[in-house]
């Protein structure tokens, strides 16, 4: 029996000791995920603390965990927002992760021994279950599992931390992915060829199929934000406000 896999806690809430900060922090990132708050879109404190019956103290300590896990950006006399990339930035961001990925999937050792193989199908199916349950903060921690996990065969720790970097900077652009069930079901296929291509000896469609997949989200990132210089979309309008409980 293969042992089960313990998944490593999220970045930006690892047990956190204010419940309602924590509370108020995932509902924001929720919203920023689900669409209805847009790239670029201000977050001010007073209309957070209405919306959520809460004092200024969680709201703001809410927006430090935030900015901790990368999803929005606070600038002096500007105040919070949900974090943008311009079109030019997002593509020479990812242009750099094509070339990452596809240098240390081509370095990957295969066919790769079953206890890695079993390892990965292990994450693999904590990730399905995640996506099943409608979990999309576990669903981004074993999904960044699995990549980590993967790229780590390279054998190269400098390559692969590199990677990890690029990957935690496109946190807010990975994350709206998800929401759109086309998208998840797409991932989750994708997830299954990788592992399939472990356990043969052709380095160069696992590298394709590690390129192809990142597409997912530049591609619907950069079809919801307008040309650079136009101005900043529209959020869908269907959040509800929520009291904490």
């Amino acid at each position: 029996m293969t042992d089960a896999i313990e998944m490593p806690p999220s970045t930006g809430f690892d047990r956190p000791p204010d419940a309602a900060a924590d509370q108020i922090a995932r509902a924001i990132e929720q919203d920023i995920f689900g669409g209805r708050l847009a790239p670029g879109e201000k977050l001010r404190e007073e209309d957070l603390a209405q919306r959520f019956q809460a004092s200024r103290h969680h709201i703001r300590e809410a927006l430090v965990r935030l900015v901790r896990a990368g999803i929005i950006v606070k600038e002096r006399n500007k105040g919070a927002s949900v974090r943008r990339f311009g079109r030019d930035e997002l593509r020479q961001i990812y242009e750099i992760r094509e070339i990452l990925q596809r240098q240390a999937a081509l370095r990957v050792p295969l066919p790769a021994d079953e206890a890695t193989i079993g390892r990965l199908n292990l994450i693999n199916e904590a990730f399905e279950a995640a996506a099943s349950a409608g979990d999309f903060r576990r669903l981004h921690d074993v999904n960044d599992t699995f990549h980590t996990e993967l790229f780590r065969l390279c054998g190269n720790d400098f390559l692969a931390g590199l990677i990890k970097t690029y990957m935690d900077l496109t946190y807010a652009v990975r994350g709206a992915a998800f929401a759109k069930p086309a998208n998840l079901e797409k991932s989750l296929a994708q997830h299954r060829i990788m592992i399939r291509l472990l356990s043969g000896t052709d380095s160069w469609a696992l590298a394709q199929i590690c390129v192809d997949h990142i597409q997912i989200t530049k591609d619907q990132y950069l079809a919801a934000i307008p040309p650079d210089g136009a101005g900043r979309p529209h959020a869908t309008r269907d959040a509800r406000p929520a009291r904490l409980s």
